[in-house]
């Protein structure tokens, strides 16, 4: 296989291997928006507010913000909140949702969503 921060396992070797085998997740910052398509009206702020209570009580940071809500954490943790809330919500009657997911991480240094922030705005001179 190689160099294990170099490449990715082939699908036959991810598949026999064990998750032990594979390298710790990094920290993830995972940007969640939650999209129920085929509702009875235009607005979806009732199924957001749904889906901020399920962050709010998964234990996962989270941000809520215009575009979306910020998750973080690990892999495995955000995802399943990420899971949650589309079984919630086609519990609730969405037959059809689509969630856009942009996810990000880094390996030399630990940097947290507030980190990020906190560095534009010390360039911007409000820190």
């Amino acid at each position: 296989m190689g160099d294990p921060l170099m490449t990715s396992p082939t699908p036959q070797e991810a598949s026999s291997m064990g998750r032990s085998q594979f390298l710790q997740e990094p920290n993830w910052s995972n940007a969640l928006l939650q999209v129920g398509i085929g509702t009875s009206s235009p607005s979806v702020s009732q199924q957001i507010a749904d889906v901020q209570r399920l962050v709010e009580k998964s234990g996962v940071k989270y941000v809520m913000h215009s575009a979306g809500t910020t998750l973080e954490g690990s892999w495995d943790a955000v995802f399943a909140v990420i899971g949650q809330a589309h079984t919630m919500l086609h519990n609730e009657g969405i037959v059809r949702i689509q969630t856009d997911i942009r996810v990000g991480s880094r390996t030399d240094k630990v940097q947290r969503m507030e980190d990020k922030v906190a560095v534009v705005e010390k360039l911007l001179g409000k820190s």
